[in-house]
């Protein structure tokens, strides 16, 4: 079983930039890929950003690439997604997810098991 909780959400103008959070609970999160997503009201939940086990692969949507960066640091259980240069596009509930299977480069939300609650990011013009 593993827990998920985002944090770091806030109000931020264009050109700002944030920094989520995810920490995760269980032993088996060093084991999988990890992915962020988002999703805005009236859309569907779209992939952000993915990092395999060990962190040395990973890849992001077309949108955000160059602006946002993925992390994470095994030893305190933790992912995390630097945001900058904001636009009022990526205001969105943002959600971390644990990959579902071994293996990394997964995009699709079914392909993830675990997720958090969402943490809020709005980005003002």
């Amino acid at each position: 079983q593993v827990q998920l909780v985002e944090s770091g959400g806030g109000l931020v103008q264009a050109g700002g930039s944030l920094r989520l959070s995810c920490a995760a609970s269980g032993r088996t999160f060093s084991s999988y890929a990890m992915g962020w997503f988002r999703q805005a009201p009236g859309k569907e939940r779209e992939f952000v950003a993915g990092i395999s086990w060990g962190g040395g692969m990973t890849w992001y949507a077309d949108s955000v690439k160059g602006r946002f960066t993925i992390s994470r640091d095994n030893a305190k259980n933790t992912v995390y997604l630097q945001m900058n240069s904001l636009k009022p596009e990526d205001t969105a509930v943002y959600y971390c997810a644990k990959d579902q299977a071994v293996g990394a480069g997964r995009r699709r939300p079914n392909e993830y098991d675990y997720w958090g609650q969402g943490t809020q990011v709005t980005v003002s013009s």
